[in-house]
Parts: C-alpha cells; structure tokens; sequence
C-alpha cells in the first residue's frame, strides 16, 4: 500500500456507522503508511478534550482541522495538499466521496497517483438532486475509483457517473468484526438484567430514526402478542425518535412488552444483541427516495451473533441479507408483514438455529473485516 493521507469529516470521537466503517479500516492499515486529516468533532472544551485523547490513543498520525466541518474550499484544499507534501503520501482515501472528492485535481496535481472516493448511503438519495449528480460527477472523473456499498447504490450511484467512471466502481463495504460478535456473548446476562430471561425477545439495535422502524415494531407488537402473549421487544440505541416511539408504545397498549434501553456504549452491543431471540429493523424509504438505508450493518452484526434477522426494504438493507436463509426481508413500514415474520421465527427454534448458522457462516465468508481492509489496500 502507498502511504496514504485519509481525509474525512466523518471519524471518531464522532459517533457514527461511517465513523465506525473509517475507523475500522484505518486500524487494519499499516499506522506507518497513514496519515488522517478530519474535521473535529465539536468545538466546546468537553470536545476537544475528547478529540485529543482519542486521537492520542490511535497507532497513526491523525491532524485535525480546526473546523468541524471541512469543505473543499480553497484554504481547506492547501491545507490537504500541504499534508499529502510533508508526509509523503502518494494516494488519498476520501472517507465521504462527496464533496470532499473535489479536492482530487489539487492533490493529483500534488502527487497523489492513487485517488479513492468512497460512497455510503446519502450518496444515492444526492444522485437524484441535478446539483449534487453534477458533484458526482466531477469526482468521478477526477478519481481513479469511487467505492459502493451493495447493489442499489452502485445502481443509482453510477446513474450520474460517465460510463468510464462507472465502469471503475469497486464494491468497498464495511465489514464485521466476527470475534466481537458472536454467539455467547453475554446476552444471558443483559436478559436477566432486565427480567426477561424466560420470555421470547424481539432486539433492535439502532438509532432511534424514523427510518429505522421501530415504530414498525412496535405497531407489529398486538398481533405478536396474540401467539407469543410473553414476548417483548427490546429497542437499543438512543436518538430523537424515542418519546414519539414511548408516546406510540402506550398509545398501542403495548407498553409493557417494549423495553428502551437507551444509549449503550459499544462495548455492550454484542451482549444486547445476544439477547435476542430474533434481530428486526424494518427500516423504510422516506423523503421520496432521499433518506434511504445504505447498507444496515446492524443486520450482518445481528447475524454473526447468531440470530435470524428481520429487515426492511430500504436501500440497500437487503444486500445485508440472503432471504429465506439468513432472514427475511419485508416491506418496509408493513407491521402485518414483519407480526408474521417475527411470530414464525419465534415459533420455531430449529428455524432460528438454522437461519442463525447460516447468517454466522455468511459473515465469516463475505463480511469479515480483514477480507474488506486487503480489498482496500489493493485499491490504494
């Protein structure tokens, strides 16, 4: 791999998937042969205070820009060109393609001989806005390969690509760590923690969005009640959604069979996943196509736990999932539709077993991280 400068606004202490996704590739790169500039994450002194000691923690160098969001303005653009000089890095790795892949022709012309933009799920719901397709379009000329995440966003990525820079897409996923999440990790605890160590639960990982559908879930709940009448949902992450999703959860009367568990630091997220009989997000498009799920890492986590996951047709949630054999997809938004797919699961142990093996399997084939970090290095 060339010494490679990754610059991004999207990077931790700042919480997030592609904060996660950078994260975890940078940690698989050589730390010799890597140099971060991000933007910082927030400008009060509990911020930078954070900002600091998480970047003195890291086995690279990482440079901060003063702003908390970096553009590719003039100054902003010197300053990446001054880094890739002084550094030594001849390829670039722009964590978001858009915009900050408009700082490609500055930095070739400054050495780099290797330019990736990477692409999550905004990018797909932009390529549909004339303005942003043209954004798209110039970093697609002005890069040597623009990164996908599945099959719905490389379709309508490359939609406002020329054919040349379409035909140059890479599939670049984020990836698992299937030694974190695994089946016994510590879910009976978390079970019996809350009192639900005899009843069947339904767990949901993520932020609390609209998009996500939890609200789904939780409208799904009367109808699963009637055939698992011990059943509860356990909604994990916190967000703004959650009063609208408390305020729904009375409003159904099903109150007492949802449980909120709020913010849980990483750490414990295998254990809260473990804790489920059944992973359900029956995430749905909104915004007319622009707030889209991109990939759903949650479902391949959910998977590599050993559970049979529930997802929503959003996006690209079904390229997190083999249907039928790892879990099923249903239509996004369809309480009826995710009720009967849950209550089937829920139902039947060897079907959960079965669909739980499986899902492990496909994450130890396709999805490991140490299989994405050396499809990353061939690219740089």
């Amino acid at each position: 791999m060339h010494k490679t400068l990754i610059v991004t606004n999207d990077f931790p202490p700042r919480p997030g998937g592609i904060q996660a996704f950078l994260h975890n590739m940078a940690l698989r790169l050589d730390p010799e042969r890597l140099v971060v500039h991000a933007s910082t994450w927030k400008r009060s002194r509990e911020g930078i205070e954070a900002t600091a000691a998480f970047d003195a923690e890291q086995p690279f160098t990482v440079v901060r820009a003063s702003t908390t969001m970096l553009l590719p303005t003039p100054g902003a653009t010197r300053r990446a060109v001054g880094l890739l000089r002084e550094h030594g890095c001849t390829s670039v790795w722009f964590g978001a393609a858009a915009p900050l892949g408009l700082m490609a022709p500055a930095l070739r012309r400054a050495g780099a001989g290797r330019l990736v933009a990477t692409t999550h799920g905004h990018e797909a719901g932009w390529a549909q806005l004339p303005a942003a397709r043209q954004l798209l379009g110039r970093i697609g000329e002005s890069t040597d390969t623009i990164t996908y995440l599945g099959e719905y966003t490389r379709s309508r990525i490359a939609g406002a690509l020329t054919p040349r820079a379409a035909g140059r897409m890479v599939q670049l996923p984020p990836g698992v760590d299937e030694k974190t999440f695994h089946p016994g990790s510590g879910g009976d605890a978390v079970r019996a923690r809350l009192g639900l160590t005899d009843r069947p639960v339904v767990v949901c990982v993520s932020r609390l969005v609209p998009r996500k559908g939890q609200d789904t879930l939780i409208l799904a709940m009367p109808r699963i009640l009637t055939k698992e009448p011990d059943a509860v949902l356990l909604i994990v992450g916190g967000g703004p959604y959650e009063k609208e999703l408390r305020r729904l959860a009375h409003e159904t009367g099903v109150a007492d069979s949802v449980r909120f568990t709020g913010a849980v630091p990483w750490a414990e997220l295998p254990a809260h996943y473990g804790a489920g009989d059944v992973f359900a997000m029956p995430c749905r498009t909104r915004r007319g196509g622009l707030d889209v799920e991109g990939l759903g890492i949650v479902y391949l986590e959910a998977s590599a736990t050993g559970l049979p996951v529930v997802a929503g047709d959003s996006g690209g949630a079904p390229d997190a999932v083999l249907d039928g054999e790892t879990g099923w997809v249903v239509r996004g938004g369809s309480a009826e539709e995710t009720a009967e797919r849950i209550v089937v699961l829920l139902g039947d142990a060897e079907l959960r077993r079965r669909m739980g093996e499986r899902g492990r399997e496909w994450v130890e084939e396709k999805w490991r991280w140490d299989l994405l970090a050396e499809k990353l290095k061939a690219l740089l």
